[in-house]
């Protein structure tokens, strides 16, 4: 073709060059989400990001790939709701920012694991999981996969949620433990704790510790007033005093519960609610962590501690019994709230002084409740958890 020919073509030429490149002209903050799908299109790692997203149970319709491949750094990087939630305090948006960042690096051509690095959790269980779920699949192993693609995914939805928190605490309902970890996913802390009967289960929670309350009142939640202690005291109208029981009004004022007729009350007729006094009898024990929800649901010290020597560990009526509570204390408070002998100085303490004390937290601590059925161990041994509420299969 002569130069006379070609030339009226060179704008159109640039126009075509610049289309096909724009993306790597420009800056991310310039740069259009369809601009760098394309890019990442054109130099393959598009193909790549969703090779890797399969080796980390990643599994999306791929249909549009301009609108999946954010769709799937975000799964990469923030995951969906985990199963068997029944209250988030509040979903927070993933990072698009990061988001973007990711896609604008696979659009430069750099390499995926590196782009991935400041996208992914970087705890060190969830590093350990990927791996055992790789291991898994090469095994062929697609059941045992499965369990370790939800657990993976948890922990994604974590990221999202903690949002950068300095700390944050997960307790594994189906496993009976919890676990203390900094913003990287270090634990500081690990116990065994003491969660829901199969007929009264603990629920999947989503929320923030706010407070710790040392020699907490328990406040007895209406089902098991009605159901438990109502029929115990129609038969020994003591059983009250035995325990330390207040009756309530709905003014706050404590009644004389032997002016009260006991043949009268039922779960359709009982204007009042009962009040445990502080003390070792009391059934949180010496303290308890108020974490936000509707529930009734919070963290608390028991009067029966010897249960936490025992494998069958859901006994609750749905709330976390702690086996370390004063560590747990210290932990979400970030400063030495608590003595470490604080038990044993309250079993040796005067009643005068177990006064119920508040003590709210500089700052809201990221408290999950979840049903994995999966994690690692402190060396990064993979465990399964049996499906102590038979829950597989079923959603809420």
């Amino acid at each position: 073709m002569s130069v006379k020919k070609i030339l009226p073509l060179v704008p159109y030429l640039i126009l075509v060059f610049l289309g096909v490149n724009g993306c790597k002209k420009k800056d991310r903050f310039s740069v259009t989400e369809a601009e760098i799908a394309s890019e990442v299109k054109n130099n393959k790692n598009y193909e790549k990001l969703i090779a890797y997203g399969k080796t980390v149970g990643i599994q999306l319709d791929t249909a549009n790939q301009e609108r999946d491949l954010f769709r799937y750094l975000e799964e990469i990087g923030f995951g969906h709701k985990p199963e068997h939630l029944r209250y988030i305090e509040k979903v927070i948006p993933a990072d698009t920012s990061r988001i973007k960042k990711a896609g604008w690096e696979l659009a430069q051509g750099l390499k995926l694991e590196d782009v991935l690095k400041d996208l992914e959790p970087p705890y060190p269980a969830y590093t350990a999981l990927k791996n055992h779920y790789l291991r898994l699949t090469q095994a062929g192993q697609a059941d045992s996969a499965a369990l370790v693609a939800q657990s993976l995914n948890t922990y994604r939805w974590i990221h999202r949620q903690a949002q950068g928190a300095d700390r944050l605490v997960l307790v594994n309902i189906r496993g009976a433990y919890l676990v203390g970890m900094d913003s990287l996913g270090k634990e500081s802390l690990r116990m065994k704790v003491i969660v829901g009967k199969a007929d009264s289960p603990t629920p999947g929670i989503d929320t923030y510790a706010t407070n710790v309350i040392t020699f907490p009142y328990w406040n007895v939640p209406k089902s098991i007033a009605v159901k438990e202690m109502i029929p115990r005291i129609q038969e020994n109208i003591y059983y009250l005093e035995r325990n330390g029981i207040k009756v309530i009004d709905n003014r706050g004022n404590v009644v004389d519960e032997h002016e009260i007729d006991w043949s009268d009350m039922n779960a359709d007729h009982f204007p009042y609610r009962f009040r445990q006094d502080t003390g070792e009898d009391n059934s949180l024990g010496f303290m308890k962590v108020n974490i936000q929800n509707p529930l009734a649901i919070y963290l608390h010290d028991t009067n029966v501690r010897t249960l936490f020597d025992a494998k069958q560990r859901w006994r609750s009526h749905g709330c976390v019994r702690l086996e370390n509570p004063a560590q747990l204390a210290n932990f979400i408070a970030a400063e030495p709230l608590l003595d470490d002998n604080f038990i044993e100085e309250a079993l040796e303490s005067k009643e005068e002084d177990r006064k119920p004390t508040t003590h709210p937290l500089k700052k809201k601590v990221p408290t999950f409740l979840y049903y994995m059925p999966a994690d690692v161990d402190q060396a990064g041994n993979l465990m399964y958890f049996k499906d102590v509420y038979e829950l597989e299969g079923t959603t809420l």
